[in-house]
């Protein structure tokens, strides 16, 4: 029980919550609507006793309240304007009861001092979240929200008219320093009002590298951090569903040069897959990350898998991967500025239009070979899963045109890396994979280790080894040069005798290293023939053991014994020197047709 604020007897107690307040009628009847209906509704005269349960802000706000009825001066504050003013309504303590009210005074400190300032504003925004519905009904969050989507556009055209009238270049750092000093307080609002917000300052024309700062502001403090591929808690799940599908329906527009930076989006998208969002949500992510992927980094494209209770699943998504570099690759049309594609198109000579991909100037070019590296990193890391399926990640590997890599260095070591993590692969998805690397595009470092690499083909080191020994032909007859047979195919015939990019090699100055890499590739030629001359060994072997697991066979292979063994009683002097001279001849068709 609260002690009463006169020293006069009470005769009205009322009711809040769990407090009891002793109070007296006629200061409270002159101030408060409410009440006075109350005891006029009451049946009782004499009555004594009421209950408020109901107000707003609890015991608190109404002591407040009530020390206004007695004339107190109170203290409004940007802690508890938005409580008295949603208690002032409650109890109807407005101008029709008495001059001067609680409701005019906590109206004029709103006009005064809160709906001017975008901080305070924020404040008792905040504030108004614990006073649903009563704040909404009186209109107080909408103005609030009007209120700082009007300052901070105010703001953003009067910062930028002073910098035209001054001629001050634009600072990145004042930028962030006028958006921070307000954006960062927008994560103390829920889901609910935050949305409300940012859609009222879109509207109004807020810059969009402004709202991208908000949201990842925002993103930060609501989301939690993905740690594993899945979140095991379904209520934080869903909630973590709802505030990351709401933040990627507020991102600014799609565009390549958008101010959303792309490791951010890939941290949504991550988040999305493990909170299991929507399609559309994912879709969007992904497209937006595929506009932007020549900005990107391996960390950004490595997006863990929802194994959905598989312990056999693949580490990293790669399906998803292939929508965002196939959506890269076709940007052609649509998603390219048209300065950018006045500068890479071109018309050939039967005015059919084509794409300059092999103008060192040209935006999709210089893109496209840094999302070739992106990639060659990227298969190389997730060649170490040993749970991804060959089929997989052969469809990564042909995910590029031929032009893209200049050099497949890195494509051969990605391979290379998943023949050895899975050596149980089948001889054709070993002989597919291998075929997406092209041997006129690999270094000679490559090309050395490749010719005695066990886990290729067959047929793919005696395709090394041939176009090594051709390039070495050549810089032999000082034909060409490195870069013209590997890369011609790249530059078109056209461009060979520009000079441009040209690598090649005097043979007077290397003569000696020529002879000594000729001599080196002799021996790899004769490495791999006794290869071959071995396969052919044991393929005949295995026919002849199909041959002799017959068992009608078995009657004819004693009597071919026994005829070859009179065979040699009566022949063997004929046959010894006859074998010696089919050696020689042998030897020499071998040495005729041998490396020169």
């Amino acid at each position: 029980m609260n002690a009463p604020i006169s020293d006069v007897s009470s005769d009205l107690t009322i009711e809040v919550g769990s407090a009891s307040f002793a109070l007296h009628k006629f200061p409270l009847v002159s101030r408060s609507g409410r009440i006075r209906k109350l005891l006029m509704e009451s049946k009782d005269s004499k009555i004594s006793r009421l209950n408020l349960s109901g107000v707003p802000g609890g015991p608190h706000a109404f002591e407040q309240a009530a020390k206004f009825c007695y004339g107190v001066n109170i203290d409004i504050s940007l802690a508890n304007i938005a409580t008295l003013r949603c208690a002032a309504h409650f109890l109807e303590m407005n101008e029709e009861y008495s001059e001067k009210n609680l409701e005019s005074r906590t109206e004029a400190y709103l006009k005064d001092s809160i709906l001017p300032s975008i901080p305070n504003s924020i404040t008792v925004l905040h504030h108004c979240q614990n006073l649903i519905p009563i704040s909404e009904d009186i209109n107080l969050v909408n103005r609030i929200i009007n209120g700082i989507a009007n300052n901070a556009c105010k703001e953003q055209l009067t910062s930028g008219l002073s910098k035209l009238e001054h001629n001050f270049p634009p600072k990145p750092a004042e930028t962030e320093i006028n958006s921070d000093w307000w954006g960062k307080s927008l994560a103390l609002l829920n889901l609910d009002f935050f949305q409300r917000v940012l859609s009222a300052v879109k509207t109004k024309g807020l810059k969009q590298d402004i709202i991208s700062r908000i949201l990842i502001n925002y993103a930060q403090n609501a989301l939690v951090p993905v740690k594993g591929s899945t979140i095991s808690d379904l209520d934080m799940q869903k909630k973590q569903r709802v505030t990351v599908e709401t933040i990627v329906s507020l991102l600014p527009t799609q565009s390549r040069k958008s101010s959303v930076p792309i490791a951010f989006l890939s941290s949504l998208l991550k988040s999305t897959i493990a909170a299991g969002g929507s399609t559309s949500c994912r879709c969007d992510l992904e497209r937006r990350i595929g506009l932007q992927l020549d900005q990107a980094i391996l960390e950004d494209i490595l997006i863990p898998v929802n194994p959905h209770g598989n312990n056999h699943s693949p580490l990293y998504d790669t399906d998803s991967v292939v929508r965002i570099f196939s959506m890269f690759l076709n940007l052609d049309e649509d998603d390219v500025d048209d300065d950018e594609e006045d500068n890479r198109r071109m018309r050939n000579d039967e005015g059919e239009m084509v794409y300059d991909f092999d103008s060192p100037g040209s935006p999709k070019q210089s893109s496209i070979i840094k999302v070739s590296k992106l990639l060659d990193n990227y298969l190389a890391e997730v060649a170490l899963d040993s749970n991804l399926s060959p089929s997989k990640f052969t469809a990564l590997s042909e995910l590029l045109p031929d032009h893209a890599r200049v050099v497949q260095d890195g494509l051969y070591r990605a391979v290379d890396i998943f023949l050895k993590v899975h050596p149980n692969m089948k001889d054709s998805e070993r002989y597919r994979l291998c075929k997406t690397i092209d041997c006129q595009k690999l270094t000679q470092e490559a090309c050395s280790h490749a010719a005695q690499n066990e886990r290729l083909p067959v047929q793919m080191a005696v395709q090394v080894l041939y176009f090594e020994q051709i390039r070495l032909r050549n810089a032999m007859n000082g034909v060409g040069g490195h870069n013209q047979f590997f890369f011609g195919s790249i530059n078109g015939p056209n461009r060979a005798g520009s000079g441009a990019g040209s690598g090649c090699i005097s043979p007077r100055d290397n003569y000696a290293s020529v002879r000594r890499e000729n001599r080196e590739l002799k021996l790899e030629v004769a490495r791999m023939r006794m290869r071959l001359t071995d396969l052919e060994k044991d393929h005949v072997t295995m026919k002849q053991d199909l041959v002799r697991s017959h068992p009608a066979n078995r009657l004819f292979k004693s009597f071919t014994k026994k005829l070859s063994k009179l065979n040699l009683l009566f022949r063997f002097k004929d046959g010894g020197s006859k074998a010696n001279s089919e050696s020689k001849l042998l030897f020499q068709k071998r040495r005729r047709h041998s490396v020169s």
